[in-house]
């Protein structure tokens, strides 16, 4: 994903996280006031690496997987690669922006479903 976007991955840290967890730093740090799924913090000093903590509501995701008639790893994965892209630079303030965010959320999510689904499992050997 990072060099996709010019940038080479130095270090992600993701943290889930209850949802009282996630507003206390929401409310501290960026002084809103409501809850949210996920908030990400650019680390990094260098603008061609990627350094970042990623802080997720596992409350959010199990919530926002039923409300969008999702299964809970594919609500997880979209949070994960949301996070990711905003480190790379992604924003999601403006309709444009959004939908790049949208867009770029679910390349990585189809190409996640295909691996995810297409892993060759090898046959353990029998002992008998």
């Amino acid at each position: 994903m990072g060099k996709y976007y010019g940038k080479a991955i130095f270090d992600l840290t993701y943290v889930f996280c209850t949802d009282e967890f996630l507003l206390d730093i929401n409310e501290r740090f960026l002084n809103h006031h409501d809850l949210t799924d996920i908030i990400t913090f650019n680390l990094s000093e260098d603008p061609s690496m990627v350094q970042g903590e990623i802080y997720i509501s596992a409350d959010r995701v199990r919530e926002n997987a039923d409300l969008f008639r999702v299964p809970v790893y594919e609500e997880v994965a979209r949070v994960v690669f949301h996070g990711a892209l905003h480190v790379c630079g992604l924003k999601d303030k403006s309709r444009k922006d959004i939908a790049q965010m949208r867009d770029a959320e679910e390349m990585y999510l189809r190409k996640f479903k295909t691996r995810l689904f297409h892993v060759k499992q090898k046959r353990k050997k029998s002992f008998t």
